[in-house]
């Protein structure tokens, strides 16, 4: 089975981890200072995809289905409220 990640994905999250300890790696747009490890795993990441690197494409975010809960009406209810 072939491998999923690149050498070059290793180098460049590797080095978005070392960043982010020292304080250094700061976020896209905001420009605020990254603390969280996924965080900074995922700049690592998309930065090899930029650079040509061997990465799976990013997960697609898709919305929740919404679910539709029957109400039970007034005249149904549990047996030990019905008792009191």
């Amino acid at each position: 089975m072939a491998s999923k990640y690149g050498k070059k994905a290793s180098e460049k999250v590797g080095k978005a981890m070392k960043e982010r300890k020292a304080g250094k790696l700061k976020s896209g747009s905001s420009g605020k200072k990254v603390t969280s490890r996924k965080q900074a795993i995922a700049i690592g990441l998309s930065e090899a995809r930029r650079a040509g690197g061997k990465v799976p494409a990013p997960k697609k975010k898709t919305s929740a289905k919404k679910s539709t809960k029957r109400s039970k009406s007034t005249g149904e209810r549990s047996s030990a409220s019905a008792s009191r």
